[in-house]
Order: structure tokens, then sequence, then C-alpha cells
């Protein structure tokens, strides 16, 4: 006889064990209503026809190709309706309840596609109404994760696993193993394995169970009821959202985008299972139960969910007819379990399981918590080793004082120099180990007065030296005058101010143009700077040199003022600049005896001097008659002449500071060179490199005038500002830059990087009117410098003895610098710049130096409140991070993006307690 999909023939049961059933339910009414109609429910089932049995075949069919979605939500939801529903009485009759199951299991021919819309106007509705759960069958697929660990450890069945994922469309994302192949085994009864333990009715039970899709007591608990329960059965999401995380690690993963995201096995393997009769699988032995219950489970659709009315459309009717239908289920477990005591083992054993469960996905669930990775751990004590390390900072204790230039006043080397007698005591000697304490600040030092102020008048305190005004007073060099140092713009050679001196020497020689043709300079024995200092209102920059000598601080005046110098001298030892690159020398009683020696010091400024350009002598011998002077002027006149000079103009005396000058112009060819009837100086080798210059004995020889068009020297540049921006003539494209490109090309992508960058500079809070004196600290082409063009300031272009020898091309540009080696102490002296600007320098340099003596280098010549921008990786931007912040020093800007970064800090007053005496730096 054919059954009823939710009938069930009980021959054990007769008219009068309904009649004590019916005086069981008058007992529960007293203790809740909604068991009377469970019961009843129970006892009497409607039959179903043959054509209903055939017909859920179809649907079993349709529900293995429908999708399944599926959520932890509403396993909460539907386990708390439940117990609402026990207590809450629904009216219920077994047609409504037939009607209700045949409209959601049997959606009949429509396509698939139909079916999911439905489903989603339906949960649309019911979010409408507010009453139902959108995520049904997310829901089930999340319960079904966690009865796969369940029969995982409870059956060490690992055949059947399967890692299926689900989304809110419904659609198969792929699995581990084949889900498809595994479909017929999900639509097999749920409850099946509470009926295969009853022998006895086996193959009633079997028939049953194909038709009727009974959920077991574990089904029933992860039944989804819809209804006022659904609010408190949110409470549990979070545990069981938990357990699907958990699980997800281990294959599983949701998504909402309804795609089929493949797996690890085919999803499609035996397609012809799913046509299989559901009916042979109830028919199997009672050993065979765990197996197909694991497949059952780890699969993930099992037709108990469908049931639930989740496959199809939803009816206003429908959510009533689940609920009766979960506490029919209820109790139709309990009934069994009562008739047969291996049923109610085994409902104990699988809610013992459900328990264990739980405690499975709890022990597997990795996170943090109160832990840490080790990753974790290991990268914060790196970076809190570093923000937290103490540096150690001491003030130096030198008999220079607040003056101290490490390379300048290293006694101890002085001390054992065999002899003075080409100013070996000023040159250079830096100690073997910089020093890494910091300079005291002079008492009551005060921020630095602006340009163009500071080039009239600077604070007395910042460099509270007399004795040059006392010696130079009467030149108007410097005066005192109340707290303030005043230059009155006068020099040795123009009393009566700078500006008289720079036109007359135009006037002259005309040929000069200043700012036009003349645009970098060097002015040897500079003083106070006071010509380089005017020079800046005829767009030319002067570099003015000058030793640290009995004029007390004259180079350190200059800086403070807001003028370029540099402290060296005229030696043993080449400038630390290129050949070929400054357009005028000049000299104004700089007091170096160039006549001697073979000429030795002025063939070292034809060695800097472009072909082409000036000697500007200012001195006594060109127009004092005494005798001394009138021999050096024919020894000068004997040297100039062997060395092919020319001498432009000899001038009679300015009637106004009554002084006169003698020009002397290089050669632009070498047709003198080779006419000399005496190679005296000689010329130098084809092997001796103009541009060899640092730290390299000078040599009493002269190179050749570059003659080949495409070499530098054998061209004057553009006219300055055009030279600026102008790739110069001799960089070809065969030529490879800096950065890899052609010469040209890399030239003009380096200038437009500097203008992009310190556009966003000037954006960093920087108050540039304070900012006059700036060094770059590697520079390449001088883009950095070129960029701040419209800024009155000047740049110190420094290029490391390591880079690649770029600085001809920055004089070429129309701009100035130096060679130096980072590892040693600039020729400088402390608190000159208002701005340090470093691009990717301490990460090279502190492979073979201290950084930390760097740092310091940069404290000493950094003026307080001063900026300093660095470019760098990373890793060093932190480490000079906490090295500033020791200091006191105030970050300004940070930024760091693909393992770069930048950092910008203002220096600040503060300096330390503790003194450290440099017994080196001890006269």
């Amino acid at each position: 006889m054919a059954l009823g999909r939710y009938g069930r023939v009980d021959n054990r049961r007769s008219s009068s064990s309904s009649y004590g059933s019916t005086v069981t339910i008058v007992v529960f009414v007293g203790l809740c209503l909604v068991g009377i109609w469970m019961m009843t429910s129970s006892s009497v089932i409607p039959d179903q026809n043959e054509y209903d049995v055939a017909h859920e075949k179809k649907n079993q069919l349709d529900d293995q190709v429908t999708p399944v979605i599926d959520n932890s939500n509403d396993r909460s939801n539907e386990k708390k309706n439940q117990l609402d529903d026990q207590v809450t009485p629904v009216i219920d009759n077994s047609n409504d309840k037939s009607n209700n199951v045949q409209f959601e299991d049997n959606p009949g021919d429509l396509p698939e596609d139909a079916r999911k819309g439905d489903s989603n106007v339906s949960r649309a509705k019911d979010d409408g109404k507010g009453t139902g759960n959108l995520s049904t069958q997310e829901n089930r697929g999340n319960t079904e994760d966690s009865q796969l660990v369940e029969s995982k450890k409870d059956k060490k069945q690992l055949d059947s696993e399967a890692g299926q994922t689900n989304n809110s469309d419904g659609e198969n994302l792929g699995a581990l193993g084949g889900s498809e192949e595994n479909s017929v085994d999900k639509k097999s009864d749920p409850g099946e394995s509470n009926k295969k333990a009853v022998s006895n009715e086996n193959d009633k039970t079997s028939d049953s169970g194909s038709g009727e899709k009974k959920p077991d007591k574990k089904s029933s608990e992860t039944t989804g009821g819809k209804g006022d329960g659904q609010i408190e059965g949110k409470i549990e999401q979070n545990g069981k959202n938990e357990s699907n995380k958990k699980y997800s690690e281990g294959g599983l993963t949701n998504n909402n985008s309804g795609k089929n995201l493949g797996g690890l096995g085919d999803s499609e393997a035996n397609p012809d299972d799913k046509k299989s009769d559901s009916k042979e699988s109830n028919k199997k032995a009672v050993n065979e139960k765990n197996s197909n219950e694991s497949d059952s489970v780890g699969t993930e659709k099992k037709p108990v969910e469908n049931s639930s009315g989740t496959n199809g459309t939803k009816v206003d009717g429908q959510i009533e007819g689940k609920v009766d239908k979960n506490d029919k289920k209820l109790d139709q477990s309990s009934d069994e379990a009562k008739d047969n005591p291996q049923v109610e083992n085994q409902s104990l054993n699988e809610v013992s399981s459900s328990v264990a469960q739980s405690e499975l996905l709890s022990e597997t669930n990795i996170q943090n918590g109160s832990f840490s990775t080790q990753v974790a751990v290991s990268t914060n004590e790196k970076k809190t080793r570093l923000a937290s390390k103490e540096y150690s900072w001491k003030l130096c204790n030198s008999t220079a004082g607040p003056d101290y230039i490490p390379c300048l006043d290293n006694w101890e080397a002085i001390r054992h120099l065999r002899t003075n007698k080409h100013y070996e005591h000023r040159e250079r000697h830096c100690p073997e180990e910089p020093p890494t304490c910091l300079v005291p600040l002079p008492q009551g030092y005060k921020r630095s007065i602006t340009w163009p102020k500071s080039r009239e008048k600077i604070w007395y305190c910042n460099i509270p030296h007399t004795q040059l005004a006392e010696i130079k007073g009467h030149q108007n060099w410097v005066k005192v005058t109340g707290e303030y140092l005043t230059f009155p713009g006068g020099g040795t050679q123009f009393k009566h101010g700078a500006l008289l001196y720079i036109d007359f020497i135009e006037e002259s020689a005309p040929e000069i143009a200043w700012g036009k043709r003349s645009r970098v300079i060097l002015d040897v024995g500079c003083g106070v700077a006071s010509f380089g200092g005017f020079l800046f209102d005829r767009n030319v920059l002067a570099m003015s040199l000058a030793p640290k000598d009995e004029h007390e601080a004259q180079v350190q005046f200059a800086l403070e003022r807001g003028i370029p110098a540099v402290s060296a001298v005229m030696g043993t030892k080449k400038l630390p600049y290129p050949g070929r690159v400054f357009d005028i020398v000049h000299c104004a009683r700089c007091r170096v005896p160039w006549h001697i020696e073979g000429g030795k010091l002025l063939l070292e400024l034809n060695r800097l001097l472009r072909p082409g350009g000036f000697f500007v002598w200012s001195t006594t011998p060109v127009y004092q008659k005494v005798r001394e002077d009138v021999e050096i002027w024919k020894a000068m006149v004997e040297l100039t002449e062997a060395m092919c000079w020319k001498l432009v103009n000899k001038t009679r005396k300015d009637p106004i500071n009554r002084v006169a000058v003698a020009i002397f112009k290089k050669p632009s060819s070498n047709d003198c060179y080779n006419r000399r009837p005496k190679q005296e100086p000689p010329l130098c080798p084809d092997s001796d490199d103009p541009n060899a210059a640092w730290n390299v004995s000078l040599k009493t020889c002269m190179h050749k005038v570059p003659v080949d068009a495409s070499e530098r020297g054998s061209k004057w540049p553009e006219p300055w500002p055009a030279r600026l921006e102008k790739s110069p003539y001799w960089l070809l494209s065969s030529h490879v830059g800096v950065y890899g490109k052609a010469a040209p090309e890399d030239f003009a992508s380096d200038s437009e990087h500097w203008k992009r960058v310190v556009q966003s500079y000037r954006k960093m809070g920087i108050n540039w009117l304070s900012i006059r004196n700036v060094m770059d600290m590697k520079a390449v082409y001088g883009g950095f410098a070129a960029a701040l063009k419209d800024l009155d300031l000047w740049v110190m272009n420094v290029v490391p003895i390591r880079s690649p020898d770029t600085l001809p091309i920055i004089y070429e540009r129309g701009l100035f610098g130096m060679y130096h080696n980072w590892c040693e102490s600039f020729s400088t002296y402390p608190r000159s710049y208002d701005l340090l600007h470093a691009d990717h320098l301490f990460c090279k340099v502190k492979k073979r130096c201290n950084i930390l003596s760097m740092v310091a280098e940069v404290d000493r010549i950094l003026r307080p409140e001063g900026i300093f921008i660095v470019r760098d990786d990373v890793e060093t931007i932190n480490e000079l991070e906490s090295m500033l912040r020791s200091m006191q020093w105030k970050v300004l800007t940070t930024f760091s993006k693909d393992k770069q970064g930048l950092l910008c800090v203002q220096k600040s007053m503060w300096r330390p307690k503790e003194v450290e005496t440099i017994t080196y730096a001890i006269a």
C-alpha cells in the first residue's frame, strides 16, 4: 500500500491505544496546550496515493539539483521557535498541513531559475513582514558543517568528507569532493538513522523515510522555525557563526557572489546517482547506517531541510505549518525513543555528540585571543627596542667650545705636523672616530635673523667675537652695535660698499656680464663675504672660501649673515671642486702667494676656472709701487704669461674706493700652449683627471683645454637663467644617466621629479621665509636646488665621494656645491644651515660609518629650530626618528609607502647636561 509522504503506519497502535493517546493528550493540555495536537497529529496521518510518491521522487531529484542556501544564524532561531511554538497553541489540521507541504516540496516542472526567483520573492516578502529569516538555506548549510565535524569525530569516517561552500544566491560554489556525486545521499531521510536501528520495522520505516523526510532529534533542533522566536534565536547567532567560521578554515567558505568557485573534486562526477530511487538508501543494512548518515551530513543538502519549506515559494500559512511539523517530529522522536531503547540511546548519543562537536570546534578555533603571534611579538620587540633605545648624548668639551669643527680643531694631529709652511695646520685633519657628542650653544643664543636683514646685522650673542671688529672695523667689515654685530657692506678693497666695487669690475671687463655670462664664482680669502653677499643682487652665486685663522670666525660671520661660505685653505691639497666649473675666481687682498713654488696655487685656480673664464685680482701689487709689491707683480705677469692667461685689463684706482684690479682670462684653446718656447708650467698627462679633487695633493701642471665639441669645457654654458633648465650640451643620448635612462632624458625627468617633490615640501607647514642656508647632503643633478629657485635662498649641493660624480652638471646649471665624505665632519661652523635635506643618504653611509656620529654632525651644522628632511628606507627612517626624538627634536611629518619613508623634523634648543671631553680637541 502506498503511503503518503508524511504518513506512517504503526501496527502497534490500536483503537485502544488511540483512546489512551487521547487521555494522554488531555493530561498534556494541562501542561501545554500545543501537546494535544502534536500527539493527535502523530497518530492520525492521511494516506497518499501512488502519484504523490512518484511526484515526490521527482521533487527529490529537483531538490538535489536545487541549490541550498544556508546560514548558521537560523539554527538558533529554529530551536528557539520550537520552544515558543510548544507554548503557543497553533490551530492546524492535516489538510492544511498537506497543502502546505505539497506547495513547499512539489515545485512541479518549474525550471530551477523560476524556483530561485520564487524563493527570492518570498524572502523579500518575509523581510517586509519582519517575521521571517532571510537566510534560511544558508543556516542549514552551516548546521550541516557542524554535523560533518561531529560525524568525523564519533564515526571516524572520512570517505564522505566534502568541503562544500554556500552563498546567498544558492549556487554551487564547488567543494573538496564531488558534491553532486553524493547528492542522492543528501536526499535520504536524515531521520532514517533512528528508524534503521529498529530492525523489525526496517522495510516499512525505510519506505516511509523516503517519502516522509522526517528529521531525527538533531535535525529537529536545527530545523528553521520562523516567527516571534526569531528575535530570541539571534542570541545564539555568534556561537553558531564561530563554528561555521572555524570549519571554513578547513575548506568551507561563504560568499555572496552566487558564482561557482570550483573545488578540488568533480562536483558532477556521477549525475546518474542523483536519479536513483531514494528508497534504496532506506533498504540498506543497519551496519551501513553510519556511512549513509555521514554522507548525508557531509554533503550539506538534506531533504529534511527542504521539508521545512525553503526550497520553493512561501505562503502565509507556511510558517505555521512548519512550526507544527517541528512539534510533531519532536513527539515522533519521543514516541520512538519510548518504544525502542535503542532509539533512545541513539538520541542521547546524538545529543552528547552535539555537545562534543561544539567543544571540538571551540578547540580548533584559531584566534589570537589573549595571545600574540611570534611574528607580531618579534616585530614589536624590534620596534620597541628602536623606539625605546636610550641614546646617552653628551656635551662636547673642546677648546673651540661652541665653534667646534672636528676636522679643523684636531689639535693632537696638528701638534704632530712636521711643518706649517704651506698652511698644513689649516687643512683638514679628521679624527679616526668622529665625535658623537653635541656641540654646546653660545650663552643666550637666539634664533638667527632672517634674510635680507641678516646681511646687515646679526645677534652678537650668537657669535660673541669682537676681535675682528677691533682689527677690521675701520674697513667697515664688522662693528659692534649694542646687541648686534653690524656689517656696513665694506671690505679691505671696498670700504665704501661692495656694490660699487662689483660694478667697477664689470665696467673694467664688460664681457664678465654679472648674472648672465658669469653666474658661479669662487671668492678666495673672502673675509666676512660681503662681496658674495651683494652679488646676490646681480644674480650671481659666490662660493666664499677662507681658512680658520687669526681672523676670528670670519666664515662663521658669513654663514650667520646668510651668505655661502666654507672653511678651507689653499695649502697642499686640491680644493674639493671639480675642474673647469667656475666662471670667475676672485681674490681681494686674499694674502695667497700665487707666484711661489712654480705657481702651484695659481695652477689650482687654473684647474677650477672654465676655459674663457676670468681671474679678478684686487690687491696692492696691482696698484702700489712698494718694492715688494712690484716684485710680486712682476712674478705674477711672468707666471700668467707662461700659463697663457691674457691680461684683459689692469685698471687705475677707483676714485671712490681707491683700489685697482687686474683681470686675467684663461685661454679657450690649446694654441698658446703649443706655441710656448718653454713648457713651464708643464701640461698634465692625459691620464691626469682634472676632476679628481678629494684628498689629492696639488700638482704643478696644467690640463689641456677640451677641443671636442662633445666634451665639457669646449663651450661656454648657456646664459643664466636658461642654463638652469637646459640639459648641458655635453650630456649625450649615448650616455647612460644615473637612473638608467639616456643622460638628457635622465636629466629632464630628475628636474620634473624634484619640482613635484618640492611642491609637496612647501605644503608641510615649513616657514620658508625663515629658510636661507640650505644643504642638499646627497645631490645628483641639482634638481632639488633648481626647484627652489623662486625662493630667496641658496643651496649647497654636496656630492658624496662614493656617489656618481654629477657635480660638474650642477655647476653647468648655474648652481654650486662640493665633494664630501659623510663619514667625516663637514668643513663648516656649527649652526650654519637652516635646512638640511638628505635623499637616501643614511641607508648607504651607515653601512660603513657610525650613523650616531652622522646624526651628531647633523645636529652640529643645523641651527636650532632648523629643519631636517630625510627621504630613505623605512628601517633607516625609524632609526633616525628614534635618535632625533631622543634629542627632543619635533617631528613635523612622517610618511611611508612601499618600504620607503619621509621624515621631517625640527631641531630643538635642548642640550645634554653630561659633558664629554674630546681629548684630541684640547689645544
